[in-house]
């Protein structure tokens, strides 16, 4: 599949759109995003919105109580399901939580679209599925490295091997193609809901974009909770005075990307889902890879704070790099990012004084 999908255009503005989650960090901007493409939107969250939107339908509910909806999906024609449990897990005691949230949730939504015979899912889906990102090795190509060893990560060794010879790689970005291979509670339960929706498709016709966020900042981010990504994490300790502790080297490599481009990509999604056959996985990402103490380093900055502190600290589960190759959305869903990183950093640390959209290229 090449070029832009032949449904390009056809939603959002002339239909109506269920988002679920609509109410938290990724999902209010989607809503936001629909409202100005003049599609009809509803929300189905457990909590109220502190400032709803004009002309938004907000339902409380549980993605996981198959009575929520009844209402939801009343006349709806496709749907943006944004709700989910998010970080990585504490322990293992977590995984039963991310089942439920996550996969049974899902579950739900999938059989009660089918009984509404709403056939069209955006799914936020994560980098998360693939572990480790693209390497290569110089004497054996394209590899997929092992998952890395506590005693490596304690000697400071936290850089992937080769698993035939040993030798450094080299990462590159990765594309949709890849193997899947979660390693974490959230991973795993991110790749059951692609799984559990493309066999919704194979039995009931419907067809899924899955939507592989990479590392989503903005206004909104969540901060000093549990399951706060990394960003939330730093601006956290630079608001209380403290330097940024940066895990491992810093060097690790992500992609960052804006949480108003990710808005625009399930815009761009529910255009075109129409015409895809079954389910097709897109990366969403800003295509440049750039670091974690980069990312410490700009918001230190922007907000005037410490300079960051490299622990050499670890977490088992944590991968070394994954940065996304973004190509197959750009083609087939006309998408591209728009936020550049130091300018979103920016606004991000100080979101009084600057615009949500700064920076746009």
């Amino acid at each position: 599949m090449t070029g832009r999908l032949p449904g390009y255009g056809r939603l959002p503005g002339s239909g109506r759109v269920l988002v679920t989650g609509g109410v938290g960090f990724i999902g209010s901007r989607v809503v936001r995003a629909l409202r100005g493409e003049g599609a009809e939107v509803v929300v189905l969250d457990l909590k109220a919105p502190e400032e709803p939107l004009d002309g938004v339908r907000y339902l409380r509910g549980d993605v996981r109580d198959p009575a929520a909806y009844e209402a939801a999906l009343g006349g709806v024609d496709a749907v943006s399901h944004q709700a989910a449990k998010v970080g990585l897990g504490v322990d293992l005691q977590d995984l039963p939580d991310y089942a439920d949230h996550n996969d049974r949730g899902t579950a739900v939504l999938l059989a009660a679209m089918h009984r509404a015979r709403v056939r069209r899912l955006v799914l936020a889906s994560s980098m998360v599925v693939y572990g480790e990102g693209a390497y290569s090795c110089s004497a054996h190509g394209e590899v997929k490295p092992a998952s890395r060893k506590a005693e490596d990560l304690q000697a400071g060794r936290f850089e992937p091997t080769c698993p035939e010879c040993g030798a450094p790689l080299e990462p590159g970005l990765v594309g949709e193609e890849a193997v899947l291979d979660p390693r974490n509670a959230y991973a795993a339960s991110k790749v059951a809901q692609e799984h559990l929706a493309a066999a919704w498709t194979i039995g009931g016709g419907g067809s899924v974009a899955a939507l592989r966020y990479h590392n989503v900042y903005g206004p909104g981010l969540p901060r000093d909770t549990p399951y706060a990504g990394v960003a939330a994490i730093f601006l956290s300790s630079l608001a209380s005075g403290e330097p940024p502790q940066v895990y491992e080297d810093g060097r690790q490599r992500r992609d960052f990307v804006h949480v108003d481009d990710v808005a625009r990509a399930n815009v761009a999604a529910l255009r075109a889902v129409a015409d895809i056959e079954g389910l097709r996985a897109f990366n969403v990402g800003s295509g440049t890879p750039r670091t974690v103490g980069d990312m410490a380093r700009e918001l230190s900055r922007a907000m005037h704070g410490p300079a960051p502190e490299v622990t050499g600290q670890f977490r088992l589960g944590d991968v070394r790099h994954v940065t996304a190759s973004s190509r197959r959305a750009r083609s087939e869903l006309d998408w591209r990012p728009e936020v550049e990183f130091t300018a979103g950093m920016r606004a991000l640390a100080n979101p009084a004084t600057s615009g949500s959209r700064a920076g746009a290229r």
